[in-house]
């Protein structure tokens, strides 16, 4: 057993380049695990960077110092989302109160519905089954009501630190752009010598991220402004609340679309009950998700689909399990990283079991 344990390591850590490698990708692992939460700003700054540096580039190619390329492409973001917040967010607060308001009148609704089938189908669902789920389900859903509705001192405070965020993100993602050349050959001095393997990796991933990020936040604005204007269409109630919930649940491959199915259908279902209309809004629905991962997903990623779904579930558990939000946000490219590191890693071939034919 040992001599097999020998050789296998022989063979596998034999190169210098795949030693390095491994204590990379071992370093950015303990780092991500034991600073994350401290370092979601630095995150956050290196999405936004990465979705901006492809209008800096350009700008740059049509003559512009990267500097003033920076500056204006910045600006222009800045007043973009400052734009769009100011447009949306009252009217997703109200529409969010609302619906708080209205889930316990919906819960009674639902629960009447819910309680006749026992009498219709006594021999498949059973009281007392059912009254259990329901009073679990009542629990939860006016729980979250009341935290919705509950406003304590702790805003002022939280607004506070926001804004601390924000100015330090948009500082962060200023010299992220403006230095990104500086930084990455800064960066390449703390690698160890043999780092072929290490850059073609990081190469492959750079490239990757920067899809992926772009990528993502165009599926974002596709799916929600498609979802919106759909359901505005249908007059079905809180459709700006409904679309920004769909569009951001592109961020969890397939469970996302599974989660936000439900509060789509229990608004239908209690404006309108098992009507003619509540059919419509969910065929509509189910055209729009088929279209996102049939239509739109291939396009955008056209790397990421060659990801087995389980390979991306997987990852998205495992991911989101240890770093949260942003593991979930990652959970793809992260993948991805793992998939380019098997192949890339001495002795081994593409791996078929991580590909989606």
């Amino acid at each position: 057993m040992l001599e097999v344990i020998k050789h296998w390591y022989r063979r596998r850590f034999s190169d210098p380049g795949a030693v390095a490698l491994f204590l990379s990708l071992l370093f950015g692992f303990v780092v991500m695990y034991f600073l994350g939460h401290i370092l979601a700003p630095f995150f956050a700054a290196v999405v936004i960077a990465y979705l901006l540096d492809w209008p800096v580039s350009h700008l740059q190619r049509w003559g512009f110092n990267r500097v003033w390329a920076t500056a204006l492409v910045q600006l222009l973001f800045v007043i973009l989302v400052v734009l769009s917040l100011i447009s949306i967010v009252p009217t997703f607060l109200s529409q969010t109160a609302n619906l708080a308001r209205e889930i316990p009148s919906m819960i009674t609704s639902t629960q009447d519905a819910l309680l006749t089938l026992p009498e219709r189908y006594p021999e498949i669902v059973d009281v007392t089954l059912m009254q259990s789920i329901l009073d679990d389900m009542r629990s939860r859903l006016l729980g979250s009501a009341n935290a919705i509705l509950s406003v304590s001192f702790n805003s002022l405070t939280n607004a506070a630190v926001l804004m601390v965020y924000v100015i330090l993100v948009s500082v962060l993602v200023f010299f992220m752009l403006k230095d990104k050349q500086e930084l990455m050959l800064s960066s390449s001095r703390y690698l160890p010598r043999n780092r072929e393997l290490v850059s073609r990796v990081w190469r492959e991933m750079n490239v990757q991220i920067a899809n992926y990020v772009r990528g993502k936040v165009i599926e974002i604005l596709i799916v929600g402004s498609v979802s919106y204007v759909t359901f505005m269409l249908l007059d079905l109630r809180y459709p700006l609340l409904l679309s920004v919930l769909v569009g951001f649940s592109v961020l969890i491959p397939y469970i996302g679309a599974a989660a936000a199915t439900i509060p789509v259908a229990m608004v239908g279902l209690f404006q309108w009950g098992f009507t003619p209309p509540f059919f419509y809004v969910m065929v509509a629905y189910g055209i729009i998700q088929a279209l996102d991962g049939n239509v739109l997903v291939p396009i955008l990623f056209s790397e990421a689909v060659n990801l087995h779904p389980i390979a991306i579930i997987v990852a998205v558990l495992v991911f989101g399990g240890l770093w949260g939000f942003w593991g979930v946000f990652f959970a793809i490219p992260l993948a991805t990283l793992v998939k380019a590191v098997v192949n890339a890693w001495p002795g081994n071939e593409t791996v078929p079991a991580l590909e989606h034919k």
